[in-house]
């Protein structure tokens, strides 16, 4: 509902143009190709993750058999863009990966990976949170959340270098925070928020949230708790269904049962003006025309959404207008992203829209 009428003309999903209506539409584009081969190195990190999944029998066969028809799908769209019901972009790359682990059995590869990173998380959060609390200039204790955004979204293991190095070292979310590349970011409307937060300008909040573990917890979490001290409702969209280590609906409500205290205070905050929204979306990137009805329903007087995360709010919905305020924040994974925004890898996104009420 906050999108502007008619939605065909006023809205598309994808940031990326892989494609212009003057290409040959039988020849795949260079953009095409890069992007079909960044989903084609996830398939070894996806592959090794299904073989281990103890909940589905002969994983180690299926995880084969994923490997190699999806890496067929991906060469067919090579040979032919129109080859799988048209020309590929970053939903249907996502959807056709996320459709066969279904349909082959993987209901939530990255289970195991999850529940260890949330458990880890939530043993930090009180010490995320008191550091936040200690800061008494309100535009410092803001950047901070901010940072804690970022430093949290780095957990994703659909970044094929990430996964690696997550596997490797684990990952430190202070060290990341106090080690992000320097502002100004390749897109850094930090400021003209800020000044908007202080007049707290907006009454409501729909967060579209993203990676479990420490994106969740220790980034989101903070910040969603201060907006709350300032009186806002805060609404938490997220997957209904598993994609990569995307947090779902049902695992944040378990998140959150088990932060709140018996009096429903998150560390000295009351949360009665927080919900958790089921969005939906079963992908780690999100098509905003097709939201659930509940989650429609409960946004539709919100004044402010927010979009985080590389795949919702970068590769999709980064250029999506609204009828109120809007900000997309994430961070930069995957050099092609970096080379189409003029940025570094592992640079940051900050994109604040402001609507003149």
């Amino acid at each position: 509902p906050l999108i502007p009428k008619p939605i065909e003309v006023n809205y598309r999903a994808c940031t990326i143009p892989y494609r212009f209506p003057s290409d040959n539409p039988k020849i795949a584009t260079p953009t095409e190709i890069s992007w079909i081969n960044v989903f084609a190195n996830s398939i070894p990190s996806f592959k090794k993750r299904a073989e281990s999944d103890t909940t589905v029998s002969d994983a180690p066969a299926r995880a084969q058999q994923f490997a190699e028809r999806y890496g067929g799908i991906l060469e067919d769209w090579k040979k032919d863009p129109e080859s799988h019901g048209g020309p590929p972009d970053g939903v249907s790359l996502g959807r056709a990966r996320e459709h066969l682990l279904r349909e082959l059995g993987f209901m939530d590869i990255f289970k195991k990976v999850k529940d260890e990173e949330n458990a880890k998380a939530i043993s930090l959060f009180p010490e995320v949170v008191s550091l936040s609390d200690a800061i008494e200039d309100e535009g410092e204790r803001l950047e901070n959340l901010v940072r804690g955004m970022f430093a949290g979204n780095i957990f994703d293991l659909g970044s094929a270098q990430l996964a690696e190095v997550f596997s490797r070292d684990g990952l430190s979310f202070l060290a990341t925070s106090q080690n992000l590349v320097p502002r100004p970011w390749v897109i850094d409307d930090l400021d003209s928020f800020q000044s908007n937060w202080f007049k707290n300008r907006w009454k409501k909040a729909v967060i579209f949230v993203d990676n479990s573990g420490a994106d969740i917890i220790l980034g989101i979490l903070p910040f969603a708790r201060e907006m709350l001290r300032r009186g806002m409702q805060v609404v938490l969209a997220a997957n209904d269904l598993p994609a990569i280590n995307d947090v779902t609906y049902t695992e944040l409500t378990e998140i959150l049962s088990q932060l709140n205290d018996e009096d429903g205070q998150l560390i000295g905050v009351d949360t009665s003006k927080l919900l958790v929204a089921n969005s939906g979306n079963d992908l780690a990137v999100i098509d905003l025309s097709r939201v659930s009805q509940e989650l429609a329903d409960i946004s539709a007087d919100a004044d402010l959404v927010i979009i985080e995360g590389m795949g919702r709010g970068i590769e999709t919905n980064l250029y999506a207008q609204f009828k109120c305020d809007s900000l997309k924040i994430g961070m930069v994974k995957h050099i092609e992203v970096a080379e189409f925004l003029g940025g570094r890898l592992y640079d940051c996104v900050f994109k604040y829209n402001e609507v003149q009420s």
